[in-house]
Parts: structure tokens; C-alpha cells; sequence
């Protein structure tokens, strides 16, 4: 029941009208009998700062922010955690006794929960990850955090890959795997390929709408030869699964998509925001689910 007591939470970004984040948030807050609802705001760019004064002037308890909104809002915090101001992108907000916003990350702590499952295999494993757009920081960022040798990082552009790798340099430790740039030339790829142990997908090849009904990260032929032993992460959940992912599968290869990152740090969130420590993540991505397979009938 939405009373007058019911405070709000919600989602930020342009377009939001197909984000799984409330039925995912509002399943969580059902369950932790919390009389919060959590909605989602349409909001364009030049809106974003108007916006934010008015949530905040209303009461609102917490905010995720996604696309395109990510690296504009950081300039819009008023404080920052470390890790937002390393990665240059703020998803999550939580507002501040004294007025403005604290902008925190948490899609590494996302990115990296499916992973930790499997924690003794990255002990001097290496690692692949296929593009270096905004998704790709925080993928980056988070296998840093693992024990692996070495982390190929493959991009389109070399003076963009450079950028990129030197940003996340900069903020590494001193135990931190190596990162080594790659270009998208399948010779050189497919040699890494045949002794990493993890490959991830940060680019849009495969998603709905982008390269066909069967498109895969750098075509089909890199991939017939993948080992069983490797784990695939595709950072696309739509479709689910995705071309790559269901090669994988066919394959032997254990396979995470996106909707598990999506989840995590969606309850990563949700955590801060309210102080509890008992989100119910199993809520969150069955409401996920449900809601994903109505829209994929």
C-alpha cells in the first residue's frame, strides 16, 4: 500500500521505460516490509541537475543513475567515494543530512559477486575482456580485485584503449594483474584465448537489435575452438541466452550473463540506502526473472 508515509526510491536515465530495476527494487522492499516504492524517472541530460534538487527536496531515500547520466552526475555530487572518483561514473546515489548527494559505484561489487563464487579459479589465471567503453571500467576495476596474472583488455581504437588502461593504471595496487591492451585482430586474440581462463563481453554484439539473431563478440569462427574450461561473462542479458553465451554453453564452458551483475549491485544499492544488511537477493532476481520473461514471450 503507498501511503502518506511512503518515501520514495528510484532509477534516473533516458530511456528507463524498459528497466527490470523496479520490479527487481519493489519485490526487495515488499520483503523487508520497507514503505518505500521504487520508480523509474525518464530524465534527459540538461534535466538532470533540476531533477536531482527536486527528488532530493521531496525526501527521496536513493537513486540509481544509469545511461547516459553515469559520468555527468559525478560533477553533480556533492561528495564522492573513491571508487566513483577512480572510475568516472557514479550509478548509485544516497542523499546527504547536510543537502547534495553522495555518488558512489557499485557496478564492480556487481560485476565481481557470480565470480567470487568461484574464487580458486583465478588463482594465476589470466583473464580477456573484449571492449573498453563505460561498462568496461568497473569490469576492469573488479578483476583487478581477483588473484589473476594477467588481464587483456581488447579494444577497437587504439588511442581510446590507451586512455582507458592508463585511467585504471593509475588507481591499481601494486599486487594488481597487468593490464595489456590488445587490438580486435583475431590472430593475436585467439592465442590469449587458448590459455585464459575468463572472457568477458562488454560490448553491445549480441544484445537485441545490435549485429543479427546470432551475432557474437568478433563472429563466430574465434569461438568454435573454446574450451570447456573457461568461463564466458556476457554483460548482455537480452537475449537470454545471448548467441555467445549459448555457443558457450553447447561448448561445456560455464556462462554468466548480465542479469546476475544487474542484481548485485542493484542490492549493492539498496544496502546503502536503507542500512540494512538483509536485502533479499533472491527476491530481487526472481522479480528480475519474471518480469524479463514477459517481456521476452
Amino acid at each position: 500500500m503507498i501511503s502518506g508515509t511512503t518515501a520514495v526510491i528510484g532509477l534516473l536515465g533516458q530511456p528507463v521505460s524498459h528497466s527490470l530495476s523496479p520490479v527487481m527494487h519493489n519485490a526487495a522492499l515488499e520483503a523487508m516490509a520497507l514503505d518505500w516504492r521504487y520508480m523509474a524517472f525518464p530524465c534527459d541530460a540538461e534535466d538532470l541537475k533540476a531533477v536531482l534538487d527536486g527528488l532530493q527536496a521531496v525526501g527521496c531515500r536513493g537513486l540509481s543513475v544509469t545511461i547516459p547520466h553515469k559520468q555527468q552526475v559525478v560533477g553533480l555530487c556533492r561528495e564522492l567515494s573513491p571508487l566513483a572518483k577512480r572510475l568516472g561514473a557514479v550509478n548509485t546515489l544516497t542523499p546527504l543530512k547536510e543537502g547534495g548527494w553522495h555518488g558512489h559505484n557499485t557496478d564492480m561489487e556487481g560485476f565481481l559477486a557470480p565470480l567470487k563464487l568461484q574464487a580458486e579459479q583465478w588463482q594465476g589465471a589470466e583473464a580477456v575482456v573484449l571492449g573498453c567503453g563505460g561498462s568496461a571500467r568497473a569490469v576492469v576495476a573488479g578483476l583487478q580485485q581477483l588473484p589473476l596474472t594477467a588481464i587483456h583488455v581488447a579494444g577497437r581504437r587504439p588511442d581510446a584503449l590507451a586512455d582507458f588502461l592508463n585511467d585504471l593504471r593509475a588507481g591499481q595496487g601494486s599486487d594488481s594483474a597487468p593490464l595489456i591492451a590488445m587490438s580486435f585482430d583475431p590472430e593475436p586474440l585467439s592465442r590469449v584465448l587458448q590459455r585464459s581462463k575468463l572472457v568477458v563481453n562488454t560490448t553491445p554484439v549480441g544484445m537485441q537489435g545490435h549485429g543479427g539473431d546470432n551475432a557474437m563478440p568478433l563472429g563466430s569462427d574465434l569461438w568454435a575452438g573454446v574450451d570447456a574450461s573457461v568461463t564466458l561473462y556476457d554483460l548482455i542479458y537480452t537475449p537470454r541466452p545471448t548467441p555467445w553465451l549459448a555457443l558457450g554453453q553447447q561448448r561445456g564452458c560455464h556462462t554468466i550473463d548480465g542479469l546476475e551483475m544487474l542484481v548485485q549491485q542493484g542490492a549493492a544499492a539498496l544496502r546503502r540506502w536503507s542500512g540494512r544488511a538483509d536485502v533479499p537477493v533472491d527476491q530481487m532476481r526472481e522479480g528480475a526473472l519474471r518480469s524479463l520473461n514477459v517481456h521476452q514471450a
